[in-house]
């Protein structure tokens, strides 16, 4: 069973992007790639938000958070990896208990190439992530979400590389937020060491990994 997030995480949510309708856009950041285009996320209503889960505890975490999210963040994307058969299962029965004012509130799950499995070797790593981007290039383009999610899992990596595509062919400026796993304590994963100076926040949950990243916001356990 999932558990309820923490009593801060409401609150650190609210710093993620803008809400509701009467949405707090002016506090998030300029965008690291400008485009032609001016873009605030969530100007015009509810906030599509879209969500990578990942085995193991990457999904228990993710929708920890998510617990934390009202209905004007929706529509909600899920994205899993095509080899992970439990995190849909947790995924449908989050939306099924979330409060009935939700009720209407959209979600889908779309899944897309592993990135890299485990024990994987990096060379053949390199080939997968770049079957996993030309699948997460179309899927991110169709949605055009206002903000990608994620907290680690190999397979966020090609979907924020194709948001940073939208706003980079001026498209959409989708926010990028990184949220370290709660098991990161002294070093970032992988996916946080090449996603770090593209996201417009980064999350951590352990006051050594703000000190060794300036960009980094700590504000203790979120998840």
């Amino acid at each position: 069973m999932i558990g309820m997030p923490p009593a801060d995480s409401a609150p650190v949510l609210q710093r993620l992007t803008a809400s509701e309708r009467d949405c707090r856009a002016q506090d998030l950041p300029q965008p690291l790639l400008r485009s032609g285009r001016s873009y605030r996320p969530g100007a015009e209503g509810s906030v599509s938000v879209l969500v990578v889960a990942g085995s193991g505890g990457h999904t228990t975490e993710i929708l920890r958070l998510l617990g934390s999210l009202s209905s004007a963040y929706s529509p909600r994307y899920y994205v899993v990896a095509q080899s992970d058969s439990m995190s849909e299962d947790k995924i449908q029965a989050f939306e099924k208990s979330r409060p009935q004012e939700d009720s209407q509130a959209q979600f889908g799950v779309f899944r897309i190439p592993r990135s890299r499995e485990v024990h994987q070797s990096w060379s053949s790593s390199l080939l997968s992530t770049i079957n996993a981007l030309c699948y997460s290039i179309p899927l991110v383009f169709r949605l055009r979400p206002d903000v990608i999610l994620c907290n680690g899992p190999g397979t966020c990596v090609p979907l924020c590389l194709a948001g940073l595509g939208l706003g980079m062919l001026g498209l959409k400026q989708v926010v990028l937020v990184y949220v370290e796993s709660l098991c990161r304590v002294e070093s970032l994963s992988l996916s946080g060491r090449l996603l770090y100076p593209f996201t417009h926040y980064f999350f951590v949950q352990w006051a050594a990994l703000r000190d060794k990243y300036p960009k980094a916001i700590f504000l203790g356990r979120i998840v």
